[in-house]
């Protein structure tokens, strides 16, 4: 009967090294708005600031992977040649009715 049950593969967990862009910007935006409100003084340029982004534009290799955007998921791309198999199929065969 083991041939017929596949094993569940083990999760992937990977957690950025270096950055995680989204929580960086929910915070960035906490932070605008707080000192918009006056809750914090005027923020000074760190080095942070200066660095950040600095390296992709010398890399053409991830300028390139920034600018493509997101790609179209392999189970969506093999459900619809499915779909359209199925319709060619049944067009060719003529089995509607009218």
């Amino acid at each position: 009967m083991g041939y017929f049950k596949q094993r569940q593969q083990r999760r992937f967990n990977h957690k950025y090294i270096f950055v995680d862009e989204r929580k960086e910007k929910l915070d960035k935006i906490v932070e605008n708005a707080k000192r918009d409100l006056g809750m914090l003084p005027p923020k000074e340029e760190t080095y942070r600031d200066r660095l950040r982004g600095a390296f992709v534009g010398e890399n053409s290799h991830l300028a390139r992977r920034k600018e493509s955007g997101p790609k179209m998921s392999t189970r969506f791309i093999v459900g619809a040649l499915l779909v359209c198999m199925f319709v060619l199929y049944y067009l060719l065969k003529g089995v509607w009715i009218i």
